[in-house]
């Protein structure tokens, strides 16, 4: 009798199989048909889908309204099953979506949208090489949410960093040795997706040992220039030193005259004018 019951129950509401929360995932951009749970719905039967709270769109007597401002074209419903397709899916279509009849929930759909992922960057880092033989380098990914970050040797993790539902910049550093055979990669990856990118050891420390190289250079010109001008300074101030001592050291006589007794002429009182010398001492 039960069984009698419920199968007259399905003729009159379409045939359905309820099913508990289910979870759909897909990357950005992708199209997502959500279930309805209906194998086939009558042409009285009025189906709806919620998207939250909000009414977004509904199928009676095999026409199609849809309510969702911001759907822009890109939701539809099979008129046979009621189904949902999400067409170019966006992050911020992630949430519960619920179908439903005039008397009973159906369907209850989570959908999370991942947004499309970017291949990570390797970048070279010298001044936290901890040898001269090692080289030190980083993976960085930025603007991502709900990844993880790894670095792997050969197919086996050796580190990783994880973000969360906020959208933030990841770095992950790793020493690798100069003459390293093995191969090293990092990885960006969801739940739906991943990007990898290959690490080449004697390319990206090749160019960290060549800037090492330069910059000692450029450090050793820089330091001979200085060397240069501070003898140059030394000198000039030397020079200068010793002229102002020589200057201190020179002591002028005052002159001393003898004057003898007045002549009778003119003439004659000039030649007996005697000067004495002026002594100059060092």
């Amino acid at each position: 009798m039960f069984i009698f019951i419920c199968l007259c129950s399905w003729s009159l509401t379409g045939v359905f199989v309820a099913d508990a929360v289910k979870s759909e995932s897909v990357t950005e951009g992708e199209s997502v048909s959500l279930n309805s749970s209906f194998t086939q719905i009558q042409t009285h039967e009025e189906i709806q889908w919620k998207f939250g709270k909000i009414l977004i769109a509904k199928l009676k007597n095999n026409k199609e309204s849809v309510f969702y401002d911001e759907s822009e074209g890109r939701l539809k419903l099979d008129h046979q099953t009621g189904s949902l397709t999400i067409i170019n899916s966006r992050t911020t279509d992630s949430g519960l979506y619920t179908v439903f009849t005039s008397r009973d929930t159906i369907n209850t759909i989570n959908l999370t949208v991942y947004a499309g992922l970017s291949v990570p960057v390797i970048s070279r880092d010298c001044s936290s090489s901890s040898s001269s033989s090692s080289c030190s380098v980083v993976c960085s990914a930025v603007n991502v949410s709900h990844v993880t970050l790894s670095w792997f040797k050969g197919n086996s993790s050796l580190s990783s960093i994880s973000a969360s539902g906020l959208s933030i910049s990841l770095s992950l550093p790793l020493e690798v040795e100069y003459q390293d055979k093995n191969t090293y990669s990092c990885v960006i990856n969801n739940p739906i997706s991943h990007q990898t990118k290959h690490l080449n050891i004697t390319q990206l420390c090749h160019t960290c040992v060549t800037s090492l190289i330069i910059g000692l250079i450029s450090a050793a010109a820089a330091g001979s220039l200085l060397i240069v001008a501070v003898v140059g300074i030394f000198r000039i101030c030397r020079k200068t030193h010793q002229e102002v001592q020589s200057g201190e050291e020179i002591t002028y006589a005052d002159p001393t005259f003898y004057k003898r007794k007045a002549q009778k002429s003119r003439a004659q009182e000039e030649e007996d004018v005697v000067y004495a010398g002026v002594a100059m001492r060092h």
